[in-house]
């Protein structure tokens, strides 16, 4: 039998959690100010062996191809392939099962400080997207190996984020466009993520740090991969999501949302 003192703590934690979520100033519909918004990609080269290099597009997310041109095998069971055209020109191209997913046309500036990506997506029905990426050299002297940072693609308009109460004072956040479909509570503890592509291995873990300011930690088969910080303005009007990835110096995004 539970004593009069537990039951009661018992009681007033439950309705403390009640008043929380009822209370809880992250709830609401939120959409993107593509105005206030940035988001910034950085990848490194870096050589792997003779006419071999190791690509990653993502911390943690490298590929190792030899630049004859042939597709090779690369993440998530695509193929990768890069030709060298010349000292200051690339062409890569990433298929899956034969079909091309995307296609990069690399050129480097004659003082070797610029990058610049003709980079164009295709859609499952073969349509083209296309953006062309200008990346500035951060690390590294010459050729295509370094590191690079682009600001070049910008927020769409549109983006939506709705934050939803979950099991007393944790959160939902479902905004797919945003890269944020996860629900969690502030307890520490590691909560799987809601992939709608079916991702396995992914999860997140939080913390409040205070009344105005989330901290989510995001990681990949038990690794850290990077964090989100969270934070609401004095007027509780404006949501502001800082995304950063392990081992890169600049955020990967920063996300401006105004309450609707």
């Amino acid at each position: 039998m539970l004593s009069r003192t537990f039951r009661f703590l018992l009681v007033a934690c439950l309705a403390t959690s009640s008043v929380w979520a009822a209370n809880d100033p992250f709830v609401g519909k939120w959409k993107v100010n593509p105005s206030k918004s940035k988001l910034n990609d950085e990848m490194k080269v870096e050589v792997a062996g003779a006419n071999k290099f190791a690509i990653a597009f993502a911390p943690g997310f490298v590929d190792t191809v030899v630049a004859d041109g042939s597709d090779q095998p690369a993440l998530s069971g695509t193929t990768l392939s890069v030709t060298v055209k010349g000292p200051n020109s690339w062409v890569v191209i990433r298929k899956m099962k034969g079909r091309t997913l995307l296609t990069g046309y690399w050129t480097l500036s004659e003082d070797g400080k610029t990058l610049n990506d003709a980079y164009t997506e295709y859609a499952p029905d073969g349509s083209p997207s296309s953006i062309p990426y200008v990346y500035e050299r951060t690390a590294g002297s010459s050729g295509f190996t370094g590191t690079w940072d682009s600001d070049s693609e910008k927020v769409k308009a549109g983006i939506e984020l709705q934050i939803e109460p979950y099991e007393g004072d944790g959160l939902s956040l479902n905004g797919p466009a945003a890269d944020m479909t996860k629900k969690l509570k502030f307890d520490g503890n590691d909560y799987p993520d809601h992939d709608p592509n079916g991702d396995t291995g992914s999860a997140s873990s939080g913390r409040r740090v205070n009344e105005r300011s989330l901290e989510i930690t995001d990681k990949f088969k038990g690794k850290t991969t990077g964090t989100r910080q969270i934070e609401l303005s004095t007027d509780l009007k404006t949501l502001t999501v800082t995304v950063r990835l392990v081992g890169q110096s600049r955020p990967k995004s920063i996300l401006v949302f105004d309450r609707e």
